[in-house]
């Protein structure tokens, strides 16, 4: 398999959006506050029975899926990233900056952050995510940005680990980032961040 990863416009966004982003939940990190959190919080890796599958193209709203980005927010600086094998997208990854009306964004022009990132369910474990990565990563970094911020949430472990081995570092536990989604207010969002 050899992979190329292409820098696509909006109008890549249909075949990005082919790649599904679902994944197996085996493994939870719980939250667990040391002194009532004035010692910190620790993450405690746990089994979930049964597990489940997180499918965030299906559980968000349709203004959340790739193709609807550039409707509802500010792409023109956008860096859309396609993974393919043979012409066939396997992956995808997204990269937001100069763009205020996304608040990860933290108004700041030096930061990045990393939109989406998806590789096809049967062909994870293969580089393509790390390919992907490195691939936005390094876009980023062209245009001026120092940082790259991720976000996931504790659910997702795998990713978690990914972005560790990427060389990112856990910035922030937000226990209540989203008690505002009933779908998903059990889940703790957690803020990645790569120096660039």
């Amino acid at each position: 398999m050899g992979i190329e990863i292409r820098k696509v416009g909006a109008e890549g966004l249909p075949q990005y959006e082919t790649v599904p982003i679902r994944f197996l939940v085996e493994t939870v990190y719980r939250v667990v506050e040391l002194q009532q959190g004035l010692g910190g919080l620790a993450l405690v890796e746990e089994k979930v029975n049964p597990p489940y599958v997180k499918d965030y193209d299906r559980q968000s709203s349709p203004d959340a899926r790739p193709t609807s980005w550039p409707a509802h927010l500010d792409t023109r600086h956008w860096g859309f990233f396609l993974a393919l094998d043979e012409e066939l997208p396997v992956g995808g990854g997204t990269v937001a900056l100069h763009a205020p009306d996304v608040h990860m964004l933290e108004g700041r022009k030096e930061l990045a952050v990393l939109w989406d990132i998806r590789v096809h369910p049967d062909l994870r474990g293969r580089g393509i995510g790390s390919q992907l990565f490195r691939y936005a990563a390094g876009w980023a970094r062209d245009r001026g940005c120092r940082q790259l911020k991720i976000e996931t949430q504790n659910v997702n472990v795998r990713a978690c680990r990914f972005y560790a081995r990427q060389g990112c570092r856990l910035g922030a536990i937000h226990r209540y980032g989203y008690a505002g989604c009933p779908d998903v207010a059990h889940e703790t969002m957690l803020l990645w961040y790569l120096d660039l």
